[in-house]
């Protein structure tokens, strides 16, 4: 019997031993657990912060678009209207050179004649 007894206290030592170790292996993974659980949380929290950042730049940039699109018609309005202007004001000394043109003939006319006659 105590052949017995020897081995079966042996089975217990090495159940206890067996135990113990998988409480060290589960407490070092509970560890493990905790850490990435903070690694987590704090990952969160830079989404959570990176997040809100991109909606204030995405928010900024939309109002910086729309103004940009603003000038861009406001230039482009007045552009074309100081082309018209450029236009009108070829315009305008084309037809002021002819008015002038046919100003200066019959008055060159008549100084001529009134010469011819004297």
């Amino acid at each position: 019997m105590s052949q017995q007894g020897a081995a079966l206290q042996s089975y217990n030592n090495e159940l206890v031993k067996c135990i113990e170790e998988l409480c060290v292996k589960r407490d070092d993974l509970h560890k493990q657990i905790l850490s990435e659980e903070e690694e987590k949380q704090k990952i969160q929290n830079d989404v959570r912060i990176l997040t809100e950042k991109l909606a204030k730049v995405n928010e900024s940039l939309a109002k910086k678009m729309a103004m940009r699109n603003e000038f861009d018609k406001t230039i482009a309005e007045t552009e074309a209207a100081y082309m018209k202007i450029i236009e009108s004001s070829q315009t305008l000394l084309h037809v002021l050179k002819r008015e002038a043109s046919s100003i200066d003939k019959p008055a060159a006319s008549g100084i001529s004649s009134t010469s011819i006659g004297r």
